[in-house]
C-alpha cells in the first residue's frame, strides 16, 4: 500500500471522470524533469533554506545533493563518481568550519526529508510503481552522498589531528629547548592556552620500562589533570620515552575536590594517577621548581631531567623527587674536578678489595641510608650481621675512614654520593691534572 502523504491530495477527493481531466491538465504542464522546471529551482533554494535551519548548518554545504535528488526521483538517474567526490569535499569543508559531524548529516537527511514531501505535489501520480522507485532512487541517493559525506568529514578530521598532533609537537620541543624566539613562541603558546607570563613548573614521569603501550596510562594521566587544572595552560605530552607535563605552578599544587583530595603536591597527584594503570609501574617522578616567563619552563623542564639522571644514578627508591631535594647533588657536580678528586682519595682503594668495590659501596649506600644503624643495613641487603660489620671493617681498613666515626662520616658519604653521581667504579674517573 502507498502511503497517503505520497498520493496527489486532489485526486484522493475528485470522482474519477474529474480526476481524468485533471490528469490530462496536468499531462500539459512541465513535467520535473522537463527544461520548464529544471531552469526554475527556487523551490530547491527553499528546501535548502528549510533544512538549513532545521539542522542549523549552513545551507551552503549542500552543493548540488538536492539537484541529485531531484533527478533521482525524476528520472531514476544514479549520481556519477565526480558529483559525490564534490560531496566529499562538502564533508571536509564542514570539517573545517568546525561542524560537527551530526549537525552535517542532519543537513543531508533533513535535506532529503523535506524535498520529499514536496515531490508527491510536483510528481502528481497515482501509480504506487511510480512512487516506489522514485522512493529507491531518491534513497539510494541519499545513501551514497551520505557515505561519501561521511568519508570526506573523516579524512579531513584525521588530517586535521595529523597536523595539530604534529603542530604540538614543535611546540613542546621549541617551548622546553628553550632556544625558539620568544615572540613567536608566546604566539604559538596562545592556541594551547598557556600564558607565558604565569609561573610554570615541569614535571617528569619514567616508567620502569619502555613507554610503548602505555597510552592509555598517558590520556588517563592527561584527562585526570585536566579534570583537576582545567583544560587550558597545562600540556602534557611525551618526549625521549617519558611523559612530560607543563602546569602552572599556582593551580597544579591545590588539593582536589571531596571528602578523600588528591595529594596536593603535582608529582605526588601524577604518580598516584600513573600506579591506577597496570602499564608502566612502577613510575618514577620528578618535578622542577617553578619558574616565570618563556625560559622559566625549559629552566624547570632541565631541573626534572637532571633529577631523573641523579635517581637513576644514586640509585634513589623515592618515587617522587623535588629538584630542591637535589640541590646538594647539584653542589657536589658543580667542580667535577673536585668531587673526582674526592672520590679517587678516598674511596680508590676499595678496588682492592675481593669482589671489587661496588659491594662495599652498596653496603656504604644502605649504611648511610639507615642512619649507620648495622642490623638495618643487613636486613636491607639480605646478609647477616656479620657480614655488614665485616665489610664495615674492611672499608675502614682500606680507605683509612671509618663510617661509624661523625667526624669521618661527612667526607666518606659525600665520596659516596660522588662516586654514583660519576657512575664509579663501572666508569673510569677522569681525574684532574
Amino acid at each position: 500500500m502507498v502511503p497517503t502523504s505520497l498520493c496527489d491530495p486532489v485526486t484522493m477527493t475528485l470522482t474519477d471522470e474529474e480526476a481524468a481531466a485533471v490528469t490530462r491538465r496536468d499531462e500539459q504542464r512541465p513535467s520535473p524533469g522537463a527544461e520548464g522546471h529544471l531552469a526554475d529551482d527556487s523551490w530547491l533554494t527553499e528546501v535548502a533554506n528549510a533544512a538549513g535551519r532545521e539542522a542549523g548548518v549552513s545551507a551552503e554545504l549542500l552543493g548540488d545533493y538536492l539537484t541529485l535528488l531531484a533527478d533521482a526521483a525524476t528520472t531514476g538517474r544514479k549520481p556519477h563518481p565526480s558529483e559525490l567526490d564534490a560531496v566529499g569535499r562538502l564533508g571536509r569543508r564542514a570539517a573545517e568550519l568546525g561542524v560537527s559531524a551530526g549537525g552535517a548529516v542532519q543537513l543531508y537527511l533533513s535535506a532529503a526529508r523535506l524535498l520529499w514531501g514536496e515531490l508527491p505535489m510536483m510528481i502528481r501520480s497515482r501509480e504506487s510503481a511510480a512512487v516506489r522507485a522514485a522512493a529507491d532512487a531518491v534513497l539510494y541517493v541519499v545513501d551514497a552522498a551520505v557515505a561519501s559525506l561521511a568519508e570526506g568529514y573523516t579524512e579531513a578530521r584525521r588530517q586535521m589531528a595529523r597536523w595539530e598532533e604534529t603542530q604540538r609537537r614543535e611546540f613542546i620541543e621549541d617551548l622546553l629547548r628553550g632556544d625558539a624566539d620568544v615572540g613567536r613562541l608566546v604566539e604559538r603558546a596562545e592556541p594551547f592556552g598557556l600564558d607565558m607570563a604565569r609561573p610554570h613548573q615541569v614535571a617528569l614521569a619514567a616508567p620502569n620500562g619502555s613507554l610503548d603501550g602505555s597510552e592509555m596510562a598517558i590520556s588517563d594521566l592527561e584527562q585526570a589533570i585536566v579534570h583537576r587544572v582545567g583544560d587550558r595552560d597545562v600540556l602534557v605530552a611525551t618526549k625521549d620515552g617519558w611523559i612530560v607535563v607543563v602546569a602552572p605552578a599556582d593551580t597544579a599544587t591545590s588539593p582536589g575536590p571531596g571528602p578523600h583530595p588528591a595529594p596536593a603536591k603535582l608529582g605526588d597527584f601524577m604518580h598516584a594517577e600513573l600506579n591506577r594503570s597496570p602499564r608502566g609501574r612502577p613510575w618514577r617522578v620528578t618535578v622542577g621548581r617553578p619558574y616565570p616567563g618563556s625560559y622559566g619552563i625549559p629552566r624547570s623542564y632541565e631541573e626534572a631531567r637532571e633529577g631523573l639522571t641523579m635517581a637513576v644514578r644514586l640509585r634513589l627508591d623515592t618515587p617522587v623527587i623535588h629538584a630542591e631535594q637535589l640541590l646538594i647533588y647539584r653542589v657536589l657536580l658543580r667542580d667535577q674536578p673536585a668531587i673526582t678528586d674526592l672520590v679517587h682519595s678516598v674511596l680508590g682503594h676499595l678496588v682492592e678489595a675481593r669482589g671489587g668495590a661496588e659491594p662495599l659501596l652498596t653496603t656504604l649506600d644502605s649504611y648511610f641510608a639507615t642512619g649507620a644503624v648495622t642490623t638495618e643495613t643487613a636486613r636491607r641487603l639480605h646478609l647477616s650481621v656479620r657480614a655488614v660489620t665485616y665489610r664495615i671493617d674492611r672499608i675502614r681498613s682500606l680507605t683509612g675512614y671509618d663510617p661509624a666515626d661523625p667526624a669521618q662520616r661527612f667526607t666518606i658519604q659525600a665520596a659516596v654520593l660522588g662516586a654514583r653521581l660519576l657512575g664509579w667504579p663501572a666508569h673510569d674517573l677522569n681525574l684532574p691534572r
